[in-house]
């Protein structure tokens, strides 16, 4: 810290899942550096080593309540492909089903709870779109909370028809699922997917949900906000905060993209720097320098140097940013690639999972319609005494991979990667800082203010999983 810096230590933040804190380097009223440190050790990989991988479908979902599906069908990948299983067309449906349904209620809720209250703050008291805000957006009390969020409850009874209960439902099976679908609960999926899909289009956009998943530039995305008042929808209204805020400037990552595929909408890939790629899942590596850690799954709280629970992924030594940017950027979206094209912002990171969306939204849809009743849904999977397998996954942050080893019928080896640990790793061996790190700098601070709110703007783009993140 030079002579002329202070030192600034936020958290831990609301409205994130899990734990987390962030060190400042302040000049001149930005920020020169961050460090991004998780403060809890879950230590998931521990608890799984030397179990039957079966358990792994029973152990891995608690990870998390807000994404124990990615985690699900992340553990049931792995075992299959040890066990070389196949899938029937019904269970491949009903799994997308599930996760898309989690990924999607995840989007919102990031939205509606987690990002917008921001702007309903006093600070932002003389925009012109302050009242707007806080009467839709405040932390108690913001209408679209209280018609979304309702919405999305009913929406969530897609669950208990498809996988039971959620979250930690044991419905997600290696082979397939566990329980099939009838012709009645067939109709009941299209009418939950018909009500969600109203609530969207009447609070959220103000309009169809194609016309938002058709928005393919940023002329198209120009033209849509300014063909209907700046207050029509909550989308809209963000578009004009945005715009006055300088959104489009602020948390540019670095500029490196990583998605594991997913649903067969979005191919897995990496694009770095402008540069598509694929992904080769035995590239990545975890760079233990900055980690209490002296082991992949031996934890040193005294360790020197170290200031985080997470590792540092890396791929081929670089970090990569995940999540919906990145699926959509590395499928050749024009419209990400365009906002996206120097890094990642909170705007991109924004716009693309409220698009992303309307598609998922329209994709289970179709999906619902080309169920079978009658045939099968799953498969048995046995499994070899030996093996090693990777279960990739996008949840709604991003990508997700389980690598599971087995040895004499038990797991020698079970290693978890979640978007959160991509996105907030600490520095590697090399000083580079992860994507958030990155994103972070330049930042600015406005005067008195002890928790920046541009900060928090940018923390909030990437919505933070913290409990996925250390294990």
């Amino acid at each position: 810290m030079s002579p002329s810096s202070t030192r600034l230590i936020i958290g831990p933040f609301n409205r994130v899942e899990g734990d987390l804190e962030v060190t400042l380097e302040l000049s001149a009223g930005q920020v020169q550096s961050a460090r991004v440190t998780a403060p809890l050790y879950r230590g998931f990989e521990q608890i799984l080593a030397g179990r039957p991988p079966e358990d792994a479908l029973v152990i891995a979902p608690r990870i998390c309540g807000i994404c124990s599906v990615s985690q699900s069908v992340a553990a049931a990948r792995a075992i299959a492909a040890i066990a070389g299983a196949g899938m029937p067309d019904n269970g491949r449906l009903v799994t997308d089903l599930v996760l898309a349904a989690e990924n999607a209620a995840d989007h919102l809720t990031h939205f509606v709870l987690f990002f917008m209250p921001d702007f309903a703050r006093p600070l932002y008291a003389g925009r012109p779109w302050f009242e707007t805000a806080r009467r839709r957006f405040a932390a108690e009390g913001g209408q679209t909370a209280q018609t979304l969020v309702p919405a999305r409850a009913r929406f969530l009874h897609l669950m208990g028809l498809l996988a039971g209960k959620w979250p930690h439902s044991l419905a997600l099976q290696p082979g397939g699922v566990t329980k099939g679908v009838d012709s009645g609960e067939r109709i009941r999926l299209l009418a939950i997917l018909a009500d969600f899909r109203a609530a969207l289009e009447t609070t959220l956009f103000a309009d169809r949900l194609e016309t938002i998943a058709a928005l393919d530039s940023v002329a198209a995305l120009h033209s849509w906000s300014a063909a209907a008042a700046w207050d029509q929808g909550d989308f809209r209204l963000f578009l004009h905060i945005a715009d006055d805020l300088g959104l489009e400037r602020l948390g540019r990552g670095p500029n490196r993209f990583l998605s594991h595929g997913s649903f067969g909408l979005w191919p897995a890939g990496i694009v770095a720097e402008g540069v598509a790629a694929p992904f080769l899942p035995r590239h990545v590596s975890e760079d233990l320098t900055s980690a209490w850690m002296e082991g992949p799954t031996q934890p040193d709280a005294d360790k020197d140097g170290a200031y985080s629970w997470c590792k540092a992924p890396r791929l081929e030594g670089r970090s990569f940013e995940t999540g919906a940017l990145a699926r959509h950027l590395v499928a050749g979206d024009p419209l990400a690639r365009a906002l996206g094209a120097n890094g990642g912002t909170v705007l991109a990171r924004v716009v693309l999972r409220l698009i992303e969306l309307a598609r998922l939204v329209i994709a289970m849809e179709g999906w619902t319609k080309q169920i079978r009743p009658g045939e099968p849904f799953c498969v048995e999977s046995p499994l070899p005494l030996r093996g090693s397998g990777f279960g990739l996954v996008e949840a709604a942050r991003g990508a997700l991979s389980h690598r599971l080893t087995l040895e004499g019928g038990s797991i020698r080896e079970y290693a978890i990667i979640a978007p959160t640990t991509w996105n907030f790793s600490p520095r590697d061996a090399t000083g580079n800082p992860g994507p958030l790190e990155q994103a972070l700098e330049g930042a600015t601070l406005q005067a008195g203010e002890t928790t920046p709110i541009a900060v928090q703007h940018i923390v909030r783009s990437f919505d933070p999983c913290m409990v996925c993140t250390v294990h």
